[in-house]
């Protein structure tokens, strides 16, 4: 039997199994029970049939889903364990992935890469230093397991696309979702301006989350800005798509007012005139921006100045920090604060530290957390996977011939640098809506150059098979 019907044979048959399962749940328990299983079926079975399917339904998951707080009182510092409908679904897809792999062994699980052995270092040294938590009884076992998992899953995606992509016309299609996902989320964003309040992502519950999503939003302009700079010229229609997803994404992101990600949004824009080819036009731009901002508030608006401002224009409070004649708002003093203790209490703990959530005190910011939490190790591992990473792109970025994709590394490189700023105000490493979409860029960012390689030999060998004679 040929492997297409064999696929059509098992994908009628799951769905008739289905029918079967879900009319016999439905007899037994609740209609959303049904729901939720059918949902999970499905997925492990699409999966199982069509890999590449399974990441399409990941990206739009990603900033699409609604979360969940299990424990905890709901604030971050009580350590409830929040899971995002992406958690659940990519924890379906990975194991319907590993048991396709298990299935077909030539399939393999793991392509090597150069960032491997550093991904690899680094979750082996935070599980390691959470077990000596739990022996020590700082870490909950519960707690413990769940955290490390969730910074371990973001990886999977990683490894997903590097094993599931073939063709560079998928890593096309995988980015243009990506950027559509972004695109949607923005006009939500946008939507929120009139309110006045800080604009965020969907679902993110009642405060929302601001900061998280200006991570995400520096990322992905910087991914569509590294397209845009670097396409072909005769790709106009593409240059419009780009360019109205870029406008949509800078205006949410101006309203997050996330001062966090103001910084990473320039230390992105300083990555994109060192790495870019188009250096003129984006010191004209950003000369334009400068001179403009005094006067055109829609350029920089009103509340985005007073946002900045509001950093050392607080009215006085006995919370604040005050270095010389300067005095730090509450919110940017009890980050310090916490950056302070954290170093006092790592010098206890240096070697592994607390463990993952075995620091009682609430981190918002990434070194620091890693420090406090795996110790000395830890973050020698986790500035070996950034130093990996940064290095692997760069590399690629010289072995690419294609414009687009050597926009692409461009983008990534660019978000990269801004991300690594944007940790120092947020747990930006650990964050799903930002790790996700960071994680399947970065497998893609991996094997570009060896599918164009591909795609280039397979072009030669059908040009001198089309020379030979009949």
């Amino acid at each position: 039997m040929e492997r297409a019907n064999l696929i059509t044979l098992l994908f009628f048959a799951s769905l008739i199994l289905c029918s079967f399962f879900a009319a016999y749940l439905a007899q037994i328990t609740l209609p959303i029970y049904v729901l939720a299983a059918l949902i999970i079926i499905l997925l492990f079975v699409a999966t199982f049939l069509n890999s590449e399917a399974a990441l399409y339904i990941l990206i739009f998951s990603m900033l699409l889903g609604p979360e969940f707080l299990i424990g905890g009182g709901g604030s971050a510092s009580e350590r409830g364990l929040t899971f995002r409908m992406d958690d659940f679904i990519l924890t379906i897809i990975v194991f319907s992935w590993f048991a396709k792999t298990a299935v077909h062994k030539e399939l393999g699980l793991f392509l090597k890469t150069p960032i491997n052995i550093p991904i690899a270092l680094y979750i082996f040294i935070a599980a390691i230093a959470t077990n000596w938590g739990m022996l020590m009884g700082r870490v909950s076992f519960l707690n413990g397991f769940f955290f490390v998992l969730k910074y371990i899953e973001y990886v999977f995606v990683y490894f997903m696309v590097v094993d599931n992509l073939h063709t560079q016309k998928q890593t096309r299609r995988l980015i243009f979702c990506a950027l559509l996902v972004c695109f949607l989320v923005s006009l939500y964003g946008i939507s929120q301006i009139p309110t006045g309040l800080r604009v965020s992502a969907p679902f993110e519950g009642e405060i929302g989350e601001p900061n998280t999503f200006g991570g995400y939003l520096v990322f992905m302009i910087a991914v569509a800005s590294g397209i845009l700079l670097h396409i072909g010229e005769k790709k106009n229609y593409y240059k419009v798509a780009l360019l109205v997803v870029l406008v949509t994404a800078f205006l949410a992101f101006v309203f997050t007012l996330s001062r966090t990600s103001y910084l990473a949004f320039i230390a992105m824009y300083l990555a994109l005139l060192t790495f870019s080819k188009k250096k003129g036009l984006l010191f004209f731009l950003l000369f334009c921006i400068i001179v403009s901002s005094s006067t055109a508030t829609f350029i920089v608006p009103v509340s985005v100045k007073e946002r900045i401002a509001f950093t050392y224009s607080q009215q006085k409070d006995p919370r604040q920090l005050q270095f010389g004649k300067v005095r730090l708002d509450t919110s940017s003093s009890d980050r310090l604060k916490s950056w302070n203790r954290a170093m006092n209490d790592f010098a206890k703990k240096p070697i592994l530290g607390y463990g993952v959530t075995g620091y009682l005190h609430f981190m918002d910011a990434q070194y620091p957390k890693i420090l406090v939490e795996t110790g000395l190790l830890g973050l020698a591992t986790f500035f070996f996977l950034l130093h990996s990473i940064f290095k692997a792109a760069k590399q690629n970025l010289e072995l690419t011939s294609d414009p687009l994709n050597q926009g692409i590394i461009i983008g990534f490189l660019s978000g990269f640098v801004g991300l690594v700023f944007h940790g120092l105000g947020a747990n930006t490493f650990i964050i799903v809506r930002i790790m996700e979409p960071f994680w399947l860029v970065a497998g893609i960012v991996v094997l570009l150059p060896i599918l164009e390689r591909r795609e280039k030999d397979l072009l030669e060998l059908a040009a001198e098979a089309e020379k030979q004679p009949a």
